[in-house]
Parts: structure tokens; sequence; C-alpha cells
């Protein structure tokens, strides 16, 4: 899968995305994530990609142009490497009116071979740029930050576990919070007795059946006690 990201920090996506199972994921030839700097498809001379708004307002707001001629670049990319027939990708642009971000909305994801991110700073962007390239607005929390790229980090992420081979245990996807509409159990691991705090007996015993309904039970009660919500 390959992961495209606009943005005008992307040593930040690089530096952040380089580590770890993505990391390793991305040297097995699983994942390819680019970051795109917008700052080299400008015409300013003084590689300005903002501007102020008009209609006036607080801050400045990045330009049209060079997010365009950006996903221009990419898009000739992807067209030069599709093997079978070119399908348009989808864009995401990161933003706080967006869309919440879930675990099925990283499925949904996880089955596109091209996703583009746009990654927004100071005010926002031009929104004849959003109305000419963006297909899908989400944002991953009830809160505003600094721009878009650890939104943007936070999404390629939860989409990467869910690609073949990038965990390496496959049943790890399937288990985890909100794999099923619940809330992980609680897990332990040795020493089975650390000062007089000890793991359940039932993860113990070695009865399956006994075990997976614990785990079902205990999943049910953290869904209740912390986010309730999810049980409707």
């Amino acid at each position: 899968m390959n992961f495209y990201v606009m943005t005008l920090f992307p040593e930040m996506v690089s530096l952040g995305l380089n580590t770890s199972i993505i990391g390793r994921a991305k040297e097995n030839g699983l994942l390819n994530i680019e970051a795109v700097n917008i700052r080299d498809f400008t015409l300013d001379k003084h590689k300005r990609v903002d501007d102020y708004p008009y209609g006036g307002g607080a801050g400045m707001l990045m330009a049209v142009e060079p997010v365009l001629r950006t996903y221009d670049h990419i898009m000739d990319k992807i067209k030069a490497t599709s093997n079978e027939g070119f399908k348009k990708p989808r864009v995401v642009y990161v933003t706080p009116w967006g869309h919440k971000f879930t675990q099925e909305t990283a499925k949904e994801f996880a089955r596109e071979e091209n996703l583009i991110f746009l990654c927004g700073h100071y005010e926002g962007i031009d929104e004849r740029a959003l109305d000419a390239v963006a297909t899908d607005f989400y944002s991953i929390g009830d809160y505003v930050l600094t721009g878009g790229e650890l939104p943007a980090m936070v999404m390629i992420d939860a989409i990467s576990r869910l690609i073949p081979g990038v965990l390496n245990n496959s049943d790890s996807a399937v288990y985890e919070s909100f794999s099923e509409g619940l809330l992980e159990h609680p897990q332990y691991t040795r020493p089975e007795d650390y000062n007089g705090m000890k793991v359940p007996e039932v993860l113990l015993s070695g009865h399956h059946a006994n075990i997976e309904k614990w785990k079902k039970e205990e999943s049910v009660k953290r869904t209740m006690k912390y986010r309730p919500d999810l049980l409707k």
C-alpha cells in the first residue's frame, strides 16, 4: 500500500513513521510512505505557500496553487506506477470538522492501494483546493492541533496494522480494542504473583473455553466502565 502525505513538514512525517512496526513494514516492502513537501511546488521565489484570507480574519491561509501542483505531482507518480489500470485515489483532508476516524474507517482505508493525506496549517487551506482534490474529511478528536501531520500519522499507523503481513501475529489485529465493538480485555504476563498482585486463576487453568468466556466478560466490563457509548 502506498501512502502519500502532502505537508509543509515532511521530516516530521518521515521521522515519526520510520520506527517500530511501521518502520519494519516499510523495510520489508509492505508499505510505501512518501511525505511530499508542498513548498517544493510553489512558484513564489521566497517559497511562500500562504497568504491573507479574503474578507479578513485571524492568521494566514494556505494558497490553492502549491497544493494543487503538489497533488498533480503525486498523481503523475501514481499513474506511472499503476500496472493494471488507473484508479483515482482517495484524498483525506485532516481537519477538526471532519468525520470521526474509527477502527471501521481504518478497515475501509486499508483496502485502498493508494491513499493521499492533505495536511493543513495556519488557518487552513483555500477552499478551492479542497473542492478540487479532497474526497474524505476526517478528524481524530474534538480538539485543534498545530497542523495535520500528527493526525495523518495516527491514521496511517492504524491503517497499516490491518495490512496483511505488517503485524507478525495476524491475530493481533483481530483481538485488539474496537475490533468487535468492545475494548480489549486485561492482559498479564510473568510473574504469576508480584508483591501480592496475582494473575487471575482462570488464565492459568489451561481451560480454553473458560478463558475465552472470561476475556469476553472482561471486555464487556471494561467497555461499560470506560466507553459505555460503544455498547449502544
